[in-house]
């Protein structure tokens, strides 16, 4: 009887029939050869950081064959696997071009491939990923993954008939994890304490990285999909400043990109890369956070932990089980409007009404899909007035997230007109540019984004003075950047290792004096407790204060305003409750 699988195997053909039989490969050679290449070739860029990590050269060799037998034997396993009709050749053809892509991205910009790093990867859009081609990156791809993929392709394999097969691929795949076992036992001490000692480095092996990536991501993710967000604030409601007649608030929350606290010109950076911001802090109603930590190292992270109940140590960081600041303003009875000009809100703006700036192509300021920050601002009144009219009538909060300093196109985060720094790099591949040209580009984007933030204050304030609203601004970071630091770029490093550089984000604030006095702020308090340390657990809180937004929700530990606030004045001085970098 004929054994029938999902996989149906070819039969071979008979001894007596006149057609020449094709050349093939054998399955063991396939299998090796591929483990072999992807461990040497495929991980250049992790063989290059161990031998740089110091140490005698028969200590680094060491490192290197020990965990290159480590790699050959997991690798081998994983194809020993997958070695059936249909499935192996595009499946391998798949982790030569993802180990080609991650070692040209590893090269390029010191990144790791770490669960967060493959979510952002697959929530990059057109617009990041044309920031991203340079011709480096068919070269490396071509180096990588083309002789192996020809060899791959050119003739089939011998597969034998299923149950033959399968105990080839189990004999195959024992082979592999004794390799992997032996190679363990024997390098346990030094690979041990190079992993202690250097976690970036189990995020650089190829492709496992990958592969280790998407199961976790999967695992990690999909059960989210299907369960409904659980609610937050259900008990939301105005607090007493809404009950006796006053005008509106008007808080414009902006969430910028990519931009670093060092770079920051109200933080001492030696460039004045924010003089409009300095004018305003001058006048006494803005204040600069100068200690704020993020609560990741990219959008995909930060951005949803920012909106999160819930701070970095309870899971803010991870994929959103919960609804965010955006639902509890809304159901205590506010209007809510976020403007993008980034990839996308990663969810938290689902259901709130929502416009991307590119939706309006203002002339000078956008082109094609790209727009700069300022044409946020270009029909920002008629958004506003086409929200519900009653919610709009009790307050307005208002969410622009930036493009800012998102790299590596730095060049294109500032328009000719606005770049004090030069010359500046022009080059996506960073690594290409002298140090200087490339902090120039930077500083331009921080430089255009004090400008934007002007434009932003300016158009507050003249809507506080037209007695329309009491207004106010936030403006904090998702996370920061690396330009060249210890060999790295960009970001999205995992937390737990990655350099002050990423963690580190600006923060401003700014009240009219119509809100100030509304909620009962002190400017004075705020200055003074401005090198407090604070992180993105306290904006969820720090909003509801200042929206005086009842709910068991608001934790006024984590409330930024708290100290500062006309009941806490009149009591003995407060001490913040909750420690900012709470990861």
């Amino acid at each position: 009887m004929q054994l029938s699988l999902p996989f149906a195997f070819p039969r071979h053909a008979s001894s007596s029939s006149s057609r020449p039989t094709p050349a093939t490969t054998r399955t063991s050679t396939a299998v090796w050869g591929l483990a072999l290449w992807l461990t040497s070739v495929g991980n250049l860029p992790l063989w290059q950081r161990i031998d740089a990590l110091g140490g005698s050269p028969a200590q680094r060799l060491s490192l290197i064959l020990g965990m290159g037998a480590l790699l050959t034997g997991a690798i081998a396993v994983l194809l020993s696997l997958l070695a059936w009709p249909r499935v192996f050749r595009p499946v391998a053809s798949a982790l030569l071009l993802v180990a080609a892509f991650n070692t040209h991205f590893m090269w390029q910009y010191g990144v790791v491939i770490d669960p967060t790093m493959l979510a952002n990867v697959l929530h990059t859009d057109a617009r990041e990923v044309r920031d991203l081609l340079s011709w480096a990156l068919p070269v490396t791809v071509l180096l990588v993954a083309g002789l192996p993929l020809w060899l791959l392709w050119r003739r089939p394999l011998a597969l034998r008939s299923a149950w033959p097969q399968a105990g080839r691929n189990a004999v195959h795949a024992l082979a592999a994890f004794a390799l992997l076992v032996l190679a363990a036992m024997l390098s346990y001490q030094g690979l041990a304490s190079l992993m202690r000692n250097h976690k970036d480095l189990r995020y650089m092996a190829n492709p496992l990285n990958t592969v280790y990536a998407g199961v976790r991501l999967a695992v990690d993710q999909l059960p989210r999909q299907v369960r409904p967000l659980q609610p937050v604030g259900d008990d939301a409601a105005l607090g007493a400043s809404y009950a006796r007649p006053a005008r509106p608030p008007l808080l414009v929350l902006v969430i910028g990109e990519t931009a670093r606290a060092q770079n920051f010109g109200l933080n001492g950076y030696a460039r004045n890369t924010t003089p409009a911001l300095a004018r305003w802090q001058a006048q006494g109603d803005l204040v600069n956070f100068s200690d704020v930590g993020a609560c990741g190292t990219n959008t995909q992270v930060s951005l949803p932990c920012i909106f999160s109940p819930l701070s970095r140590t309870q899971g803010g960081n991870k994929p959103a089980e919960h609804e965010n600041l955006l639902d509890v303003l809304q159901r205590a009875g506010l209007a809510v409007l976020w403007v993008d000009n980034q990839s996308g809100c990663k969810g938290v703006c689902d259901r709130v009404p929502h416009a991307f700036a590119s939706d309006r192509a203002v002339p000078g300021l956008c082109q094609g899909s790209e727009c700069l920050d300022g044409a946020m601002l270009d029909g920002l009144d008629g958004r506003i007035a086409a929200l519900d009219p009653q919610r709009r009538a009790r307050g307005v909060v208002v969410v622009l997230h930036q493009m800012g300093s998102h790299g590596p196109a730095y060049a294109h985060r500032a328009p000719a007109d606005r770049k004090p720094f030069l010359p500046e790099c022009t080059s996506v591949t960073l690594s290409d540019c002298p140090h200087e040209q490339l902090v120039n580009a930077y500083d331009n984007s921080i430089a255009y984004t004090d400008h934007f933030l002007d434009q932003t204050l300016q158009w507050l304030q003249a809507r506080a003075e037209r007695g329309g609203e009491d207004t106010g601004l936030i403006y904090v970071s998702d996370h920061g950047e690396s330009l060249g630091e210890n060999g790295l770029y960009l970001h999205g490093v995992p937390y737990a290792i990655a350099p002050v550089q990423q963690t580190q984000v600006p923060m401003v604030a700014w009240f009219s004096p119509g809100l100030q006095q509304r909620s009962g702020l002190s400017m004075h308090c705020l200055r003074e407790h401005a090198a407090d340390p604070l992180s993105h657990d306290h904006i969820f809180h720090s909003v509801l204060g200042l929206m005086d937004v009842q709910t068991r929700a608001h934790q006024l530990a984590l409330d930024a305003f708290t100290p500062c606030s006309a009941a806490s004045q009149a009591r003995a001085p407060a001490v913040r409750g909750a420690p900012a970098h709470s990861g």
